[in-house]
């Protein structure tokens, strides 16, 4: 649950310097959003010295833009610098109250460090905000946030919210599932399951739970084809090692 919550909330803020480029003539002020892009990039590459540098040159050239300071609180995040991470997530939004990617950036941040009630404080109004595109992200991530604090109710309430404004949505799909298990829901569980694999691909955590969610309701012939799967087309993952450690002691 922990690492799918940390990937969910990260994944889409890793691409925020690329996606929310804002063309300008002054040339140091494009030049700090290029390098905030070159940080985001090492970052992924877990190269963290380099990061920091292209960071902090971004800081130097472009202070204010927002991209600029939603990187420089990635990179620290990552460098286990919380105080100052939070600082660039907060002088992000001082740059633009309004700007949605802040607003989930902020929550994100205050989810991976439990501060529950504030994440789904910033993640609700990321939702509400009239500019945001896509709110049913910051409504599943405010699921995500309620059930990493055992809310599943709350969890669900957010994560239906989510899935009345899209249903194409596979996240909120699958974090249902994930909750409707942990109800002990497990025909409602299996049934987002297959919505979730209806319009993406497996991964390893999927499949994982698929197994559990079959195990739970009894059904062995249902659980091994989930295992099956997990074991052929994830051989290396840290899910069939935790499968392996689950499934029962008889197979050959």
């Amino acid at each position: 649950m922990s690492a799918r919550f940390a990937a969910l909330l990260a994944c889409g803020l890793l691409a925020l310097p690329a996606a929310a480029q804002d063309p300008s003539a002054d040339p140091l002020a494009e030049a700090g959003r290029i390098n905030a892009r070159l940080a985001m990039e090492y970052l992924k590459r877990e190269q963290l010295l380099v990061a920091r540098e292209k960071v902090e040159k971004a800081l130097l050239q472009n202070p204010r833009d927002v991209t600029v300071q939603l990187a420089a609180g990635l990179v620290y995040e990552r460098l286990l610098e919380k105080k100052r991470a939070e600082q660039h997530f907060r002088l992000a939004l001082r740059a633009d109250a309004d700007s949605p990617e802040a607003q989930n950036a902020l929550g994100a941040f205050f989810c991976r460090n439990r501060q529950h009630e504030k994440g789904v404080e910033m993640f609700t109004k990321a939702a509400r905000n009239p500019v945001y595109r896509t709110p049913e992200v910051a409504y599943t991530n405010a699921g995500v946030c309620a059930r990493s604090a055992g809310r599943l109710e709350r969890a669900e309430q957010y994560l239906r919210q989510a899935l009345a404004l899209s249903n194409s949505y596979p996240e909120t799909h699958l974090q249902l599932a994930g909750v409707a298990h942990e109800r002990g829901n497990h025909l409602q569980a299996r049934a987002f399951i297959d919505r979730y694999l209806a319009v993406a691909p497996a991964s390893p955590d999927v499949l994982l739970l698929g197994y559990q969610i079959e195990s739970a309701m009894n059904d062995s012939a249902a659980a091994a084809a989930y295992a099956q799967r997990l074991r052929r087309e994830f051989p290396e993952s840290a899910q069939l090692r935790a499968l392996d450690g689950q499934e029962p002691r008889n197979r050959e």
